[in-house]
């Protein structure tokens, strides 16, 4: 309980186990694994299908996501001192407990995802699939795929939620503990993700409609960001105190004040892009300088969004109740 409460870590007391840069990959990975699931959903909703039409992302997108999950985890397991735990966490389930609540989800997200991405695959490209029963279980599927979509769909919200929930849990880390967190992660989750179905669309319309959504998710995220500073100001004297890392040019604290800096420079960069690619002229195939400038813009989305994982783990374990 010491512990805990005093604040000490490894980087104050290298004996210790601190959470680095694995964790924060972990984090990034299952937000953009869940943000993804989320737009792949959307994109096979929107307008009846309409969309996904001659889309190769309708399937690539999809195939993505338990990929992309899988090698978060992997860094998680990594980070894990004893891996055998993973074995004693899955005999035991705690409904009070969001560590307990997050394992199950990932756990479910693995099989729908993978069912989705079934559902998903055209016909002609079954031969990817090599063993027959799976070819048989492909084709059963895409009957099923709205109801599939709006699981996976749920799924997806819930997993982009977590990942902010397991941190702001932490009572005893001030930085973390805060309502906004969850919300601003899960707002994140879905930036990335449609950031990421932009980079991996083919067609016009899909590339400008989620252009178009991430306007949005990129705005909400620098709304959020200044209510989550005001928050943690206005509460107790260590949340104040937690939020200084970010707001002090001294060599102890560069690494959180650029890190900030940078997101208030890419973020609006990023948002001014997207808004004028929506008002170019796009009648036949987007030239390659607008296609440059779209991915540029996701990459500074995906690149916004990994920094925001990286510097709230660190900062985090910075944090205490004095």
């Amino acid at each position: 309980m010491e512990l805990t409460v005093t604040g000490i870590n490894a980087l104050t007391s290298p004996h210790l186990h601190i959470w680095d840069w694995r964790v924060s990959l972990y984090l990034f990975l299952g937000g953009l694994s869940a943000g993804l699931a989320v737009m792949a959903t959307v994109l096979h909703l929107r307008k009846g299908g309409a969309l996904v039409k001659g889309e190769p992302a309708g399937y690539i997108a999809p195939i993505l996501v338990p990929v992309i999950l899988g090698i978060g985890m992997l860094f998680i397991f990594l980070d894990l001192e004893r891996k055998l735990n993973v074995y004693w966490l899955y005999l035991t389930v705690n409904p009070l407990s969001p560590m307990s609540w997050g394992s199950w989800g990932l756990l479910l997200f693995f099989p729908v995802s993978g069912l989705f991405a079934l559902a998903t695959l055209p016909d002609d490209l079954h031969h990817w699939l090599m063993l027959e029963p799976l070819k048989k279980l492909a084709g059963r599927l895409k009957e099923y795929l709205f109801p599939l979509a709006i699981i996976n769909f749920g799924v997806g919200i819930f997993i982009g939620i977590y990942t902010g929930v397991l941190l702001s849990s932490f009572v005893a880390r001030p930085l973390w503990n805060s309502a906004i967190l969850p919300v601003l992660f899960l707002t994140s989750a879905l930036s990335v993700g449609a950031a990421l179905m932009i980079m991996i669309a083919r067609t016009n319309k899909v590339k400008l409609w989620f252009t178009k959504m991430d306007i949005w998710l990129i705005f909400a995220e620098m709304v959020q960001l200044p209510l989550f500073f005001y928050g943690q100001y206005t509460s107790s004297g260590a949340h104040r105190e937690s939020i200084m890392p970010f707001f002090t040019l001294s060599h102890e604290y560069f690494f959180y004040s650029i890190s900030m800096l940078v997101l208030f420079v890419i973020f609006p960069i990023a948002l001014v892009m997207k808004m004028l690619e929506i008002k170019e002229e796009h009648d036949g195939n987007l030239t390659p300088l607008a296609l440059v400038k779209m991915n540029l813009s996701a990459i500074m989305v995906l690149l916004g969004g990994l920094i925001i994982r990286l510097t709230f783990v660190y900062a985090g374990q910075l944090s205490k109740f004095t």
